[in-house]
């Protein structure tokens, strides 16, 4: 027997006070609907209806049951209409894992304009400098400096994520200011730590990547306090140029430009990617994200 359909014909019968009606409400035989009802009070071991040729109407027990079961089918009901709605309009939790100075400065303010679009979806944000595996980390969209990832994912490129050398007028007035890349060794270097540690400075000399890294003088992952120790004089720094053109336009930072190139990898492709699983796109709340922050950003690009 199947109970809960058995159940909601009992409901409708009390509803109604009539087997005939609830049989063309749900457009099936009185007789089958009768005999379902039936079941129903076989099973519990208890009548549930007082039945007449002209009306129908509940025992005490029967009262009671109904109670119980109208309240379990409403909310099973809302339930199911909470599921519908959550693949129809984006709302629910939003999770975010992306890189700290990314989510601060770009990021952040992005998502305060998504919820102001869709006030329905809840963020939770993750900043962190940790790669992290969208499916094992059950996170609906990250981002990701660096190459395209090599997992089963939709990769996004945002935004060119080259890192650029710079440096003040106050370090070049107290240290010089090199003018090949090979002298940067003899100069005092701000490296920003990645979780696999510093990375070092490179520069394709003679037909091979070489390292021309600087010593290190101070190796932090706050980005912030590492520029204004550039800022300062204390050191040369190496940053993404999306970073550093705040500084740069107001003249506190100076890039230094070489005839070899100085750079973090040789690889051109390096960027910042907006990953996200290719089923969670169908998710109302991932699709909405994933295309405002792409149209944004590239729009910026």
């Amino acid at each position: 027997m199947d109970e809960f359909k058995a159940i909601k014909y009992f409901i409708k019968v009390v509803e109604l006070g009539s087997f005939t009606q609830a049989a063309q409400h749900f457009q099936v035989p009185a007789s089958s609907l009768s005999r379902r009802v039936s079941d129903l009070e076989k099973q519990l071991g208890a009548s549930l209806l007082k039945r007449s040729t002209r009306v129908v109407k509940l025992t005490e027990i029967g009262s009671q049951y109904y109670q119980d079961v109208s309240l379990l089918l409403s909310q099973f009901e809302k339930t199911n209409d909470a599921v519908r709605s959550y693949q129809a309009k984006p709302m629910g939790m939003l999770k975010v894992s992306a890189m700290t100075g990314f989510g601060q400065r770009v990021l952040l303010p992005l998502l305060d304009e998504l919820v102001q679009l869709y006030p329905d979806i809840i963020l939770d944000v993750h900043l962190t400098d940790e790669l992290s595996s969208l499916s094992h980390d059950e996170v609906d969209i990250a981002f990701r400096g660096g190459y395209v990832p090599n997992e089963r994912i939709n990769a996004v490129k945002l935004m060119d994520n080259h890192f650029i050398p710079v440096a003040s007028t106050a370090y070049f007035e107290r240290y010089g200011k090199p003018s090949h890349v090979s002298e940067l060794k003899n100069h005092r270097g701000l490296y920003y730590r990645t979780p696999k540690g510093h990375t070092p400075w490179l520069s394709e000399l003679e037909g091979q990547w070489q390292d021309v890294s600087a010593k290190i003088q101070v190796c932090s992952n706050e980005g912030s306090w590492l520029i204004e120790k550039a800022i300062q004089g204390e050191g040369i720094l190496m940053l993404p140029k999306w970073v550093l053109m705040e500084y740069i336009s107001k003249g506190e930072l100076i890039e230094l430009k070489f005839e070899n190139e100085v750079t973090v990898s040789p690889n051109p492709d390096f960027g910042i990617f907006l990953l996200y699983q290719k089923q969670r796109y169908h998710v109302p709340k991932v699709k909405v994200a994933v295309d405002f922050i792409r149209e944004r950003l590239t729009q910026q690009a």
